[in-house]
């Protein structure tokens, strides 16, 4: 009972996360690689996360800078094909201590630039080494924690867009990565049909956790809760370094 309540609120954070704030599904990571073997929490929530890009490109399906997801492509290929390198070769322990290094380096990466309050919108993101070290990261950081959210957010800022094309890009780019990584779960063995049943039972919560993230975006106060989901996000990253 304790694991379906667990995983339901994984469902809830993750619809949230789609329709609202990208970052937040890194706690959905955490609470799926506490309850799950390490390797395969990595597969069985990539169909959830799939689910809940469906629903959110849906809700922004005219929202989307398509210039900035071609930019980034290429190199987040890479990145998925190193981090499929990674799974294979790592340890069920070895990878849930990296997701939650992964997590919290990225935290403290988005805390270092708030607190030098580096100015939001720059024309580096344009540059070619720019996206392609950020699309690398993305594709690394997905393929082997699902946890790129804080590298897209990172990149996402440096290009100054507006919130709602912000989150309608993040969901597009997201869907396409995510079912690109679908053929390299399968290649390691992780992906299941138990999974897509699994996916099918929390839809539900999906849905519900996509619907209150669509109609609060507009009224929350951006910087009390982004300060809230990186403190949220730390906790769940030292969870996972102590129970490993």
């Amino acid at each position: 009972m304790a694991t379906l309540a667990l995983m339901l609120l994984a469902a809830l954070i993750i619809g949230y996360s789609k329709t609202a704030l990208g970052g937040l599904a890194v706690l959905s990571v955490a609470i799926f690689a506490d309850i799950l073997p390490a390797k395969e929490s990595t597969a069985a929530i990539l169909v959830l996360l799939i689910v809940g890009d469906v629903i959110a490109c849906w809700h922004y399906r005219r929202d989307a800078d398509w210039a900035l997801v071609r930019r980034l492509m290429p190199a987040v290929l890479v990145g998925i094909a190193l981090g499929t390198v990674f799974l294979r070769l790592v340890d069920d322990t070895v990878l849930k201590r990296s997701i939650a290094v992964v997590i919290l380096g990225l935290v403290g990466l988005q805390l270092v630039l708030k607190v030098r309050r580096v100015p939001v919108a720059t024309d580096a993101h344009e540059h070619p080494v720019a996206a392609w070290a950020a699309g690398s990261a993305a594709g690394f950081t997905t393929m082997t924690a699902n946890a790129a959210g804080a590298v897209m957010t990172l990149y996402l800022s440096a290009a100054g867009i507006d919130k709602r094309r912000f989150v309608g890009t993040n969901a597009w780019f997201f869907l396409i990565v995510n079912l690109a990584k679908l053929p390299f779960s399968i290649g390691l063995g992780l992906l299941h049909w138990s999974d897509v049943g699994r996916a099918g039972l929390l839809t539900p919560a999906i849905l519900l956790g996509a619907w209150v993230g669509y109609r609060s975006i507009k009224a929350m106060s951006q910087g009390t809760f982004d300060i809230a989901v990186l403190l949220a996000s730390a906790v769940a990253g030292v969870g996972l370094l102590l129970r490993s």
